[in-house]
């Protein structure tokens, strides 16, 4: 199998960015993450907006 998502960095980084974003979802007020994040994945353009906005908002 010559996949290499699974060496390296690669599921460090993965992890990271995953804890990262069930935390943003836990400060913004989410008490369901896995709807959260479903959410969330239909509206990227509001995660966008909330991590480069010098003014967050939360929703």
């Amino acid at each position: 199998d010559l996949h290499q998502a699974r060496t390296g960095n690669g599921p460090a980084i993965l992890a990271t960015l995953r804890n990262t974003a069930i935390g943003w979802h836990h400060t913004t007020g989410a008490t369901n993450i896995a709807r959260a994040t479903r959410q969330a994945n239909r509206r990227s353009h509001d995660l966008i907006t909330a991590v480069t906005s010098s003014y967050p908002t939360t929703q």
